[in-house]
């Protein structure tokens, strides 16, 4: 059996970003039944089972995929259109997003946006913020958001994973700090 971080970076990578090179074609809200899924998982890791995904998805520590039904889908990350219906997050007061230094300037100027992607994503720990960022570069800042800024100028937060936030965008002037 291949190993699970690798099986889990393929179902991101098709669930996320190209499921039409697999042969599957996702609901409006980013479903694809699980069988077919497991079927283009086998392309590449001819081993894997719906078990097996079950057991990824019960197990990631940030909740990136979610299962109902017979079908799954990623719970944030998409660079093509999806209507993710995420519970709205109202309470959490304090942000995270982790980012090579070398990017600081242009989102001091013009604030964090979605880039490829349909969402600005953020966490409630700082640690994984860093931990996120440094995919990106060794020299890291980590951006500290005022969520109730984002609230005033009408950007919703949404819960997307068990601590990923997910939002529009993030003004410069909701960035209160970047260490």
């Amino acid at each position: 059996m291949p190993s699970k971080t690798r099986v889990s970076k393929l179902i991101a990578y098709i669930l996320r970003h190209s499921p039409g090179e697999f042969g599957l074609k996702p609901d409006e809200e980013g479903f694809v039944p699980l069988k077919e899924l497991v079927n283009a998982l086998r392309r590449v890791y001819p081993d894997v089972t719906c078990d097996f995904v079950r057991e990824i998805v019960e197990n990631d520590p940030k909740g990136r995929y979610e299962i109902r039904g017979n079908k799954i889908r990623a719970r944030y990350g998409h660079s093509f259109e999806v209507t993710l219906n995420h519970e709205e997050d109202r309470e959490t007061k304090i942000l995270y997003h982790g980012t090579p230094r070398r990017n600081l300037g242009r989102i001091m100027k013009g604030g964090l946006k979605p880039m490829k992607r349909q969402f600005v994503h953020l966490t409630t720990s700082g640690k994984e913020a860093l931990e996120t960022g440094r995919r990106h570069g060794k020299d890291v800042v980590l951006l500290i958001i005022d969520a109730d800024c984002l609230r005033k100028r009408a950007l919703r937060i949404y819960k997307a994973g068990k601590k990923v936030r997910i939002v529009k965008h993030v003004p410069s002037e909701c960035i209160t700090l970047a260490v």
